[in-house]
Order: C-alpha cells, then structure tokens, then sequence
C-alpha cells in the first residue's frame, strides 16, 4: 500500500477512526506513556522496589513516541476546525501527553544509569 493510499484510509476513518475515535485512542495512548513513565522515575528514584526501570524507560518512550504518532496522524488527516466533533482538540491535547511521557522516559534511563555506575573512590 502506497503512502498517499494509506493517508487516504485514514482520513477516511479505516485506520484510526472517525470523528472522535483517533483523537481518544491518542489521547489514552498518552496517558498510558505517561503513566508508565512515571513508575518508571519512581523506579530509577528507589520509591518504588519492583520492577526495572531501564525497561519502564523504554516503554514509556516507545508508548509515547506511538501516542504522538497518533495525534499527529489525526491532525494530519482531521477536516475542518476545533469544535466540529472531528476531535481536533483531543490531538493537540495528545501531542504533549505523548512527548511528555517521552521526556519521563528519558529521565527515568538517565536516572537508572547514573544508579548502575559505580562510583569512584579516588574523585569522591
């Protein structure tokens, strides 16, 4: 399937869905990236003793980077402007859900590396 093919279904509502659907389906993906993002800070932080945190990091990106993939997609593809009920609002809300659940992720990896290192003795 061609790329122009694949942009028409979904703006079509065959990929996504229509009206609503694609901005709620973006918006719980977000969510979900944020929350996995932030047990995962809670993780690299100690607060939170099971689990690991390196991989709730790259979780939380992945999920994140998909729920910005999404919102993008609908806007991409939404007709007409805010308060039509195509679900406009609901994607520019899930943009930065998702990139936010990107930078928790990036900070929960940082914080689990700095933990892993071991720490020098001659510098300490």
């Amino acid at each position: 399937m061609s790329t122009s093919a694949a942009l028409m279904v979904a703006a079509e509502g065959g990929i996504i869905g229509d009206g609503r659907t694609g901005a709620n389906l973006a918006l719980g993906v977000g969510l979900l990236g944020l929350v996995v993002g932030w047990l995962a800070l809670a993780r690299a932080g100690g607060r939170i003793s099971r689990g690991n945190a390196r991989t709730g990091g790259m979780s939380a990106i992945a999920v994140g980077l998909a729920g910005t993939a999404l919102a993008v997609l609908h806007l991409a593809t939404s007709s007409g402007g805010p308060g039509t009920g195509n679900g406009l609002v609901g994607a520019i809300v899930a943009v930065p859900l998702g990139l936010g659940a990107v930078l928790l992720g990036r900070q929960a990896l940082t914080r689990s590396r700095s933990a892993d290192r071991p720490i020098d003795r001659m510098t300490a």
